[in-house]
């Protein structure tokens, strides 16, 4: 069991830890400690309950639904097309961020913009459901759980270190020109992933 778990957290670990949408919005919402709790655990729990899904054997349905995938992928693309402009629009006049600014969401605009981060994102359910689901077959009855169980502590372990941690960067963010950098990456991130969605999609039809 506890080589299983550790095949989960290790897999787990390796899908989430990279740049993306969700890891870009909750390390904003980190820097300027604005509702960090409440995003990184919506986050993790996702993760968990997508992951458990697929580890039921959810991830075979998900990848034969063409329907499901291009209508995820579509909405996705638009959603992230969107919040590519504001990161731009936010770098051309950034400032000096602390936590209770104007600028920052307020909590039920952070709930729903984390949420959609998470779940208009198909790569998500490819991630989670599809790929971690099928690897679990290797497992059987207790060591599957114990896949499964291991693939969301990674969740749990990246979000909260990750919303949490950002906090130690403060001092650098401090300056308004660092705002300008950070949004222009993640506004660069957002535009690319919505242009490769975007592609996906008409690749499909």
């Amino acid at each position: 069991m506890l080589s299983a778990g550790f095949s989960g957290f290790a897999l787990g670990g390796s899908l989430i830890i990279a740049i993306g949408a969700q890891n870009a919005f909750i390390l904003r919402q980190g820097l300027i400690r604005s509702h960090v709790f409440i995003l990184c655990l919506i986050c993790a729990l996702s993760d968990a309950l997508l992951i458990a899904a697929g580890v039921a054997g959810l991830g075979t349905v998900v990848s034969r639904s063409p329907v499901l995938i291009s209508a995820v992928t579509l909405g996705g693309a638009v959603f992230l097309g969107t919040y590519s402009f504001m990161a731009f629009r936010r770098a051309a006049k950034p400032g000096a961020m602390v936590a209770g600014a104007p600028e920052s969401l307020g909590l039920k605009a952070a709930v729903m913009t984390c949420l959609a981060f998470t779940f208009l994102n198909p790569h998500v359910y490819l991630d989670t459901v599809v790929l971690l689901g099928s690897l679990s077959a290797a497992f059987e009855g207790a060591e599957r759980v114990a896949y499964g169980a291991g693939a969301a502590v990674a969740s749990f372990a990246w979000f909260f270190g990750l919303g949490y941690g950002a906090r130690f960067l403060a001092p650098l963010f401090a300056r308004p020109a660092a705002w300008r950098v950070l949004d222009v990456v993640i506004g660069v991130v957002m535009g690319l992933l919505a242009l490769g969605l975007f592609w996906s999609f008409l690749s499909g039809q």
